[in-house]
């Protein structure tokens, strides 16, 4: 007979309990455990496991490893963060907001393999069929021979696939859906989530098909269900974008037939998501040049470089604790720049709030933008605007050295592309480059600052004593702007 085992799981890590408490001590969140109910036979173990294993061949190191064929789709941008296609036999899991565009990016791919003679399986779990057809119809698509079919069970999925002609790749829409009869959970919870997701890796292994999964994701942004499902597929990207901008970026997270930090940027249109080709050029579409607290960074995301507003806004604090908020960046990166520039610079921020922004919903993680992020928190505090033509990429250490970064010769070559006449960059970083822009090399963030600071108008200078601001409290880099400006 068969007996039934009672867990409590974390829904957020997946750790078992024997008893139900409110907080998960492996991962620290609150009313996350569920019951689960699992049925075990009763034999016991030593009865259970009576066959011997079967001894494997071993192989050495050396050897030709032949190259993964690739499925491309056609979407450049797509194609790019999958490292140049799609792998056979390989499992993706997609996850993202809702309604940031997961199943029209995944419609759109598998259209476009089903044009070019592969065979394309769609399962939705969280939408009709008609629903499909209806996203489809409005993306122009519904000529595109991709197999359509609104299930949830897993068993039936796989019996589905099985059962017909050879399938090339499967989209899974969604994971948390789909359910298995091995075990008595309710689908979405993490006993289900992870057999499921076993049962279509074994599958994509077995038979050489390309399985997408998509995956929901919690309010922190990270993907729901257990750790373990991240471990199991070969690829996780991430689709990010904000709902006041009509561009989404790609992420690759993990890869394994891949770069990961490749990026593919999309446009939401009425006919779906667009490629595009040049983001820098949109994402720098409609700034405004003449304003302080504005400059351009010079980034790269995996091979190719992309040009991004940083826009800072320092304004006097009538709070205890100043405000520090940070869209597109590491705060605790912008709490080291500030350090740097009180304890190196003399430009004392303890007293006022800063926002910080990376303009069109672009992510930052390098740290060769702590150069353009000063340069904006500088130019803000003096109202001096930084020069309209000039690009910044530096990383800041604690000492205030500016340090050099990486591929600064693909930097510089994106910014002429673009019409930038000079760069504000490491000194000693472009030894044997040619460069096509003016350079404009700094040792240190105290050389930024006093240049900055050297073209604000006297009118900045003076504003905080206006204010009732005493001249002790005022930077010193502000202080001698203004002296060198009496001295004239």
């Amino acid at each position: 007979m068969a007996k039934r085992d009672t867990s409590f799981i974390c829904q957020s890590c997946g750790a078992a309990y024997h008893r139900w408490q409110g907080k998960c001590e492996a991962c620290g969140a609150w009313n996350t455990l569920a019951e689960e109910v699992a049925v075990t036979a009763s034999v016991p173990a030593a009865q259970r496991s009576g066959r011997k294993g079967r001894a494997v061949a071993l192989e050495t190191l050396q050897g030709t490893a032949t190259p993964a064929p690739r499925m491309v789709c056609g979407i450049g941008e797509l194609d790019r963060v999958a490292g140049g296609g799609f792998v056979p036999g390989s499992v993706l899991l997609i996850g993202g907001d809702p309604g940031i565009g997961k199943s029209t990016l995944l419609v759109q791919a598998s259209a476009a393999l089903a044009a070019r003679g592969q065979q394309v399986v769609y399962v939705s779990g969280e939408e009709a069929v008609d629903q499909v057809r209806l996203r489809a119809q409005r993306l122009g698509l519904e000529q595109a021979p991709v197999g359509l079919a609104a299930e949830t069970n897993a068993e039936n999925v796989i019996a589905t696939l099985s059962g017909g002609p050879p399938v090339h790749m499967v989209v899974i829409d969604s994971i948390q859906t789909m359910w298995s009869d091995s075990v008595e959970s309710a689908p979405g919870t993490v006993t289900q989530v992870r057999t499921s997701a076993q049962l279509l890796v074994r599958y994509a292994k077995q038979t050489g098909a390309c399985v997408i999964l998509v995956g929901h994701v919690t309010k922190d942004g990270q993907i729901a269900g257990p750790r373990v499902v991240e471990h199991m597929v070969d690829a996780v990207f991430s689709f990010e974008g904000d709902g006041g901008h009509q561009f989404r970026i790609l992420r690759a997270q993990k890869n394994r037939f891949g770069p990961t930090d490749e990026i593919g940027v999309f446009e939401m249109t009425g006919r779906g998501l667009s490629e595009v080709a040049n983001p820098s050029e949109l994402f720098l579409s409609n700034r405004d040049a003449g304003a302080p607290g504005t400059a351009v960074f010079a980034g790269m995301e995996g091979t190719r470089p992309v040009l991004v507003e940083i826009q800072a806004l320092v304004a006097p604090s009538s709070l205890g604790t100043p405000r520090r908020a940070v869209v597109g960046w590491d705060p605790n990166r912008l709490s080291m720049v500030l350090a740097v520039l009180d304890a190196r610079c003399g430009v004392r921020l303890g007293g006022h709030d800063v926002y910080l922004n990376v303009a069109g919903g672009l992510r930052i993680g390098e740290p060769a933008a702590d150069l353009a992020v000063a340069a904006a928190l500088v130019s803000s505090l003096t109202g001096a605007p930084l020069p309209a033509d000039a690009v910044y990429f530096g990383e800041a250490s604690l000492t205030g050295a500016v340090r050099q970064v990486a591929q600064a010769a693909a930097r510089l070559k994106e910014a002429a592309k673009l019409g930038f006449a000079r760069a504000v960059l490491p000194s000693g970083g472009l030894d044997g480059v040619d460069a096509q822009v003016a350079i404009q090399p700094v040792a240190s963030l105290a050389e930024l600052v006093a240049a900055i600071a050297a073209c604000a108008p006297r009118r900045a200078a003076m504003r905080e004593s206006r204010d009732g601001a005493t001249r002790e409290h005022r930077p010193r880099a502000v202080e001698h702007a203004e002296w060198s400006d009496e001295e004239g």
